[in-house]
């Protein structure tokens, strides 16, 4: 498990920003002084200034066993 400042694409960010905009809403305080009141501007403002992290933690992908790969017969 290691701890990102950067972030590896745009989707990963807008991951990060919108979890971020939900603990806003939840009643968290910003971590930075924002011209504006939407959480999702405030969210993205805390990211640019380097202040959000997120965690990457090494979980293995696992794929579901195919039991029949075959096309079922309707006799």
């Amino acid at each position: 498990m290691t701890i990102e400042k950067s972030f590896d694409s745009n989707y990963r960010k807008v991951l990060v920003a919108a979890r971020r905009a939900r603990q806003l809403q939840s009643g968290s305080r910003a971590l930075v002084n924002s011209h504006s009141s939407k959480p999702c501007r405030m969210a993205q403002d805390e990211i640019e200034a380097g202040l959000i992290s997120y965690v990457k933690t090494e979980a293995p992908v696992v794929k579901p066993p195919v039991e029949d790969s075959g096309i079922a017969l309707i006799s």
